[in-house]
């Protein structure tokens, strides 16, 4: 572990980033201006669900709907453009209440001149529902979200009495084409990355499935940053070890977790 450098306290360290291609921009640009050499292949590529059909039924009753929970700015932009779509004014979400988890989820929701009336304190699954739990019973709730999540959400809210429609406003698939790019860059030692990000569990299947067992032996002496403990409760599932963690689960706790475990001295 190295002194950290004041200005470019990542500077020699190479990290990959694998968030979608669209999305992978503001991480890696400030990962470079701390002095990473910063490469992007996607570990996860975002695509429209097989059918809007739900999305769009649940969007034209959202008038009647309590609540709305919105997990990630994906589902923000999707739900968006099937609202501008089906022409729905923006009157029918005065009535509802709106939850957001984590800042990126409020800024796209705040950008489209919405108010958010929840963020949890911490920003996952489990910690929504506590914000919730004591606010919906007999309450209409709907969710929307991507095809593959987890059910903590609608199910702890059903518990509490609440109606709960969950939604699909997109899905996650394996970008076939980076399978071929991340082998390569595991087997070359000069290329190969000191740090690896995941911010969410999609991108932690998706990466074992994209490596593969032969490049197991390449990924000895790489550290594995996750964004928050659900995403390293998925790496340490795969048997993946979870060298960094972010504390406030957000891209920026994710670089300052990274700076932290990798200079003795911190980011001032």
């Amino acid at each position: 572990m190295r002194k950290a450098n004041e200005n470019h306290p990542l500077a020699g360290t190479r990290i990959l980033v694998g968030r979608a291609r669209h999305q992978a921009g503001s991480l890696s640009d400030s990962l470079r201006s701390l002095g990473a050499s910063v490469m992007e292949i996607p570990f996860i590529e975002i695509r429209k669900p097989k059918t809007f059909a739900p999305l769009d039924q649940a969007l034209k009753n959202l008038k009647t709907d309590d609540w709305l929970i919105l997990t990630s700015a994906n589902g923000v932009e999707a739900m968006w453009e099937r609202i501008r779509r089906l022409r729905i004014p923006k009157s029918s979400l005065k009535r509802v209440q709106i939850a957001a988890i984590g800042p990126a989820t409020k800024k796209a929701i705040v950008k489209h001149g919405l108010k958010v009336k929840m963020v949890p304190e911490e920003y996952v699954a489990e910690s929504v529902v506590k914000g919730l739990r004591d606010k919906v019973k007999g309450k209409r709730v709907l969710l929307v979200r991507a095809k593959v999540a987890r059910d903590v959400i609608p199910d702890s809210l059903r518990d509490a009495g609440a109606f709960v429609d969950v939604v699909e406003a997109y899905e996650t698939v394996v970008p076939e084409k980076s399978k071929v790019r991340l082998r390569a860059v595991f087997k070359n030692k000069v290329r190969r990355p000191h740090v690896v990000t995941f911010t969410s569990s999609s991108t932690v299947r998706n990466f074992t499935d994209l490596v593969g067992t032969r490049t197991a032996a390449a990924l000895r002496d790489v550290q594995f940053a996750s964004i928050g403990p659900v995403t390293s409760g998925t790496l340490r599932e795969l048997q993946l070890p979870v060298a960094i963690e972010a504390r406030e689960f957000t891209m920026g706790g994710l670089i300052r977790a990274i700076v932290l475990a990798r200079y003795a001295e911190p980011l001032a």
